[in-house]
């Protein structure tokens, strides 16, 4: 099975200099960029069938990344 990862310059192509920009100069934003990409990488594992887990911890992961692409979009929005 094909998943569709949902990096950040994929996402929100649109600020795609501006999240290179924040991961080398603001550390929150870092955490938060490293964060969302173990969490997407986890949902990925677990879709193609590399990890298995309940239905209910997967949902709790898809929240978690997508509460955490609204803290990196706040952030990128502040920046400009």
């Amino acid at each position: 099975m094909n998943i569709e990862r949902h990096s950040l310059a994929k996402e929100l192509p649109e600020f795609k200099d501006r999240i290179h920009e924040l991961k080398l100069s603001d550390g929150h934003f870092s955490k938060l960029f490293k964060d969302y990409h173990e969490v997407d990488n986890e949902v990925i594992r677990i879709e193609d069938g590399v990890e298995h887990s309940s239905d209910e911890y997967l949902e709790s992961l898809k929240k978690k990344r997508l509460w955490l692409k609204d803290q990196l979009y706040r952030i990128l929005k502040s920046a400009d």
